[in-house]
């Protein structure tokens, strides 16, 4: 990956369903060249566009749950966690004997039993921690790491935004970028319904489909996806990860840091670190550590540095422990599979 790469997943992030003319004009390159390294990146199973519908509109809360088994009961557990439909993250840490996982289920329904009975096989599990995700300070898992390079001016950014009604891959025509709406149409929910199911998987699958291939997989018309569209983004029930694999770009040491901050300093602290170019997530958490933070780093120098210079230049933070990812087993909604992200069967 070069820094024209790095270019086009900033933009990316920025506008995830950003036409492919506009991310060019981003990158300074052709719209052919900006599709074509796109699709490259993808089939290498290096990133993912992926639509998410939010948690909470299905009545759900998120849960960090950390479970701990024997080493020989590790890969089935594994198994069994990461192609839950209620699991988001999933990930072993140093030690090869503790899974960290995010589970999304209604407030009355998790806990150490709910999670157990979740799993294909209590044997071998030692114990089960959950906590619950109180406040994302930036919504995704890699949506907002940038340590990866590239650049992405103002101007591009205004570029890339502008006339930010819901595009896709496919949908350069004017019609469809000067078409912006106020709202999805007169009197419509942004409750999801039954009718909306095949539009959701379809961008799970694939966040970049176009309106056109949307309206063939749904029988809608165009007009109708384009108003959907608009309605459930503008109203925060569907967003969009860029689920990015680090280590395919030369980031080969992940960490969870477990921050202790004064209650009275987690918002100042969280929105700070959250906005540090390692950091690919940061969430206020119940529990005694009050502040769970994703950092993606390229090796332990560099890791030692981030500690230092980045954790420690923060005022509030009171303590610390450290998790160390030594397996990625699924992101936001892919698997990841021989260092490939893929689509969950």
């Amino acid at each position: 990956m070069d820094d024209t790469d790095g270019t086009i997943l900033r933009a990316l992030q920025v506008h995830p369903r950003a036409s492919f003319r506009r991310l060019g004009e981003a990158a300074g390159i052709s719209e052919q060249t900006a599709a074509r390294r796109y699709q490259a990146l993808r089939r290498a199973g290096v990133m993912r566009v992926v639509g998410i519908v939010r948690p909470a509109v299905r009545g759900d809360s998120e849960w960090v749950a950390r479970v701990r088994c024997r080493p020989d009961r590790l890969e089935p557990l594994a198994a069994s966690l990461s192609r839950r439909r209620d699991v988001g993250f999933a990930y072993v840490v140093s030690g090869g004997t503790e899974i960290i996982c995010v589970v999304r289920t209604p407030m009355g329904a998790v806990g150490d039993d709910a999670l157990l009975a979740a799993l294909s096989s209590r044997v071998g599990v030692l114990d089960v921690r959950v906590d619950l995700l109180l406040h994302a300070f930036n919504v995704g898992s890699a949506s907002k790491w940038t340590g990866f390079g590239g650049h992405l001016s103002e101007s591009a950014r205004d570029l890339v935004t502008s006339n930010g009604s819901a595009h896709g891959a496919g949908d350069d025509d004017p019609e469809a970028e000067g078409e912006d709406a106020g709202t999805g149409g007169p009197g419509e929910s942004a409750r999801l319904t039954a009718e909306d199911a095949p539009l959701v998987d379809a961008l799970t699958h694939d966040g970049r489909l176009s309106h056109r291939e949307l309206a063939r997989i749904c029988g809608w018309t165009v007009g109708r996806v384009r108003r959907r569209l608009r309605t459930l983004e503008r109203s925060g029930a569907l967003y969009y990860d860029v689920e990015i694999l680090p280590e395919r770009l030369g980031f080969d040491l992940s960490a969870t840091l477990w921050l202790t901050v004064a209650p009275s300093a987690i918002d100042e602290v969280g929105a700070e670190i959250a906005a540090h170019d390692e950091v690919a997530f940061a969430a206020a958490i119940s529990g005694d550590h009050n502040l769970m933070v994703a950092v993606i780093c390229r090796d332990t120098d560099d890791f030692y540095r981030y500690l230092r210079t980045g954790v420690g230049a923060v005022d509030g933070v009171l303590g610390y422990s450290v998790s160390i990812r030594v397996r990625r087993l699924k992101q936001n909604a892919s698997l990841v599979v021989q260092g490939r992200l893929v689509q969950p069967v």
